[in-house]
């Protein structure tokens, strides 16, 4: 459903999707524009099956806690550290699962990527597992934090994904240093849906394409 509805409201463009290990534990990590970026980067990386951390606010709506709960998602604290959180992302990975993770832990008030949170460094070092960057853009337009509800019309989104980074390179850096790595790479996959979509739209800029 998910996907059907991505391909046909926003026909989703999908960059480097066969970068995406189609087996074996994977770390995800992108940039958070919207509601819409969990689905997305879901259908982009298709056929591999993505769970995600979500933060627990969005729980307290049952009807959305019900949806997001059926796409495998894990519930995570806004505040502080969460080890049971940490601890089931951790149990997914061992099972050889793909996770899909939102460092910037709340999604953009104007479309600028966040800094990534010192925190998922711990995720990153105790998973053991490669981590792929990935890139979204047209999502902020498609459903900005200020709107209730996403817009249907004229909307295109495009995500990009990067290379695997192998567990050992990220591991051996410095947490700060391996965050500053990640965001960068994640900021790269985030330029290139960019420059997809201003092609495939013939220039309409995104709103954070100069952000």
């Amino acid at each position: 459903m998910c996907q059907l509805f991505l391909v046909s409201a926003y026909r989703t463009i999908e960059i480097d999707g066969h970068r995406v290990p189609q087996t074996g534990p994977l770390l995800v990590v992108a940039n958070h524009q919207s509601f819409l970026d969990p689905p997305a980067i879901g259908v982009a990386g298709r056929p591999r099956h993505f769970d995600f951390i979500a933060r627990g606010g969005l729980f307290d709506n049952p009807a959305f806690a019900r949806l997001i709960s059926a796409c495998n998602s894990i519930p995570i604290r806004e505040e502080g550290g969460d080890a049971a959180a940490m601890k089931e992302a951790l149990r997914r990975t061992a099972m050889g699962r793909a996770v899909l993770v939102f460092p910037e832990a709340s999604r953009t008030k104007d479309g600028a990527t966040q800094p990534f949170k010192r925190g998922v460094a711990v995720l990153i070092r105790r998973a053991n597992c490669p981590v792929v960057p990935a890139g979204i853009e047209g999502a902020f337009d498609a459903w900005p934090r200020s709107s209730t509800l996403p817009r249907l019309l004229g909307q295109r989104i495009a995500v990009a994904f990067g290379e695997p980074i192998p567990h050992a390179e990220l591991k051996a850096m410095p947490p700060d240093d391996a965050m500053q790595r990640l965001q960068g790479e994640v900021e790269k996959q985030r330029e290139r849906a960019s420059d997809a979509l201003l092609r495939a739209t013939r220039g309409r800029r995104p709103t954070t394409a100069g952000a």
